[in-house]
């Protein structure tokens, strides 16, 4: 899933949940315990038990400017591509927040450490905080709460490949936005609906969708946004066969996230770049491109998307009938999934230099 969830920029509130929606969640709760998700981080701590622990005298006259410079840097942890880290400053600003009791604030909170778990792989905790985070846009009344938290169910929705009801709890949403006139609402829900389209194989009317999209992004000056709306219009072009188009989207959205210091976004483009380029026989820049991903992997330290690049250079490499330098970068991969403990990633590294030794 490329959209993930998403933050709004402005004060959290609200959420008014019809009684479809509320059978969704049952839905989504029982898929969340049947879908798994590549496991980067073991052990989340339960939310719970975070909030409701002893608060000692000195953590009791901890400011809300000390929890607000918590959720900053998480967020700031989040964009760099350090999901557990995020996780870490979240759970200790809520604990601030629910000392203070500013519910609009843990409503913030929650929304972020929900992404965060996602990354992370923790899906019952991606439930307890999107259903906090839920509840507390329910009681708070807050309508820009409520189109943001339905496009974050609707994102959860279409992971665990339930389009139909992604589809209609967005719809929800972009209409909500339609009606208080949240521009910014509006923006990010014509982009997941085009996310909805291209899943179901339908890539002119997500391409309209995500062009429309991007008008809203940029009248708002949301950069992230609108360099996720470039990613996933870049997808739908190459879904597509449109290389010309395909390249050019991917390459604004790889400068408009490298200028914002996006590390997520920058490294998707990147990753879309090296298979545009591929699939028309640009190797060169193809490579080129590869050397800058892992330089930025390195740079911030990051041995998942090192073990992306090099799984990346591998097939690279097979694709051109060079075996054994990708044969050198599947084993590379290899011992960082085991370093990370990912036996999934593992067996299916495993799996492609298998089957590649046995082509030769």
């Amino acid at each position: 899933m490329k959209q993930g969830l998403v933050l709004p920029r402005q004060k959290v509130g609200l959420v008014w949940v019809s009684a479809i929606f509320r059978t969704q969640i049952l839905l989504y709760s029982f898929l969340l315990f049947t879908f798994l998700l590549s496991p980067i981080a073991a052990g989340a701590v339960d939310i719970t038990q975070q909030l409701h622990r002893p608060i000692n005298s000195s953590v009791g006259r901890q400011s809300r400017d000390e929890a607000d410079s918590l959720l900053s840097i998480g967020e700031q942890q989040y964009a760099s591509g350090y999901a557990d880290k995020t996780i870490v400053s979240c759970l200790r600003a809520l604990e601030l927040y629910h000392l203070i009791g500013d519910l609009k604030a843990q409503g913030l909170t929650y929304n972020l450490l929900a992404k965060a778990y996602v990354q992370v792989g923790s899906l019952k905790e991606v439930e307890d905080a999107l259903r906090r985070g839920l509840a507390i846009a329910r009681d708070t009344q807050d309508f820009q709460a409520q189109i943001f938290v339905l496009n974050n169910i609707g994102t959860f929705f279409l992971q665990q490949g339930e389009s139909a009801a992604a589809s209609k709890t967005v719809e929800d949403a972009l209409a909500i936005a339609h009606d208080v006139k949240n521009i910014e609402g509006e923006g990010l829900s014509l982009s997941n609906l085009g996310l909805v389209a291209a899943r179901l194989g339908d890539y002119n009317k997500a391409i309209k969708l995500d062009e429309n999209a991007l008008i809203f992004r940029r009248q708002t000056g949301d950069a992230i946004g609108e360099a996720n709306t470039l990613n996933n219009l870049g997808d739908a072009y190459l879904a597509s066969g449109n290389y010309q188009d395909t390249i050019a989207t991917y390459g604004t959205a790889m400068q408009i996230a490298k200028t914002n210091r996006d590390r997520t976004n920058e490294l998707r483009a990147i990753d879309g770049l090296v298979k545009a380029h591929s699939a028309i026989g640009r190797y060169e820049r193809a490579f080129d491109l590869l050397e800058q991903r892992l330089a930025l992997a390195e740079e911030l330290q990051n041995l998942r998307e090192e073990l992306k690049s090099f799984e990346s250079y591998a097939q690279l490499y097979e694709q051109q009938g060079n075996y054994l330098t990708a044969r050198n970068f599947y084993e590379r991969a290899i011992i960082l999934s085991r370093t990370l403990e990912d036996s999934k990633q593992e067996v299916q590294l495993l799996d492609q230099l298998t089957e590649m030794l046995q082509m030769k």
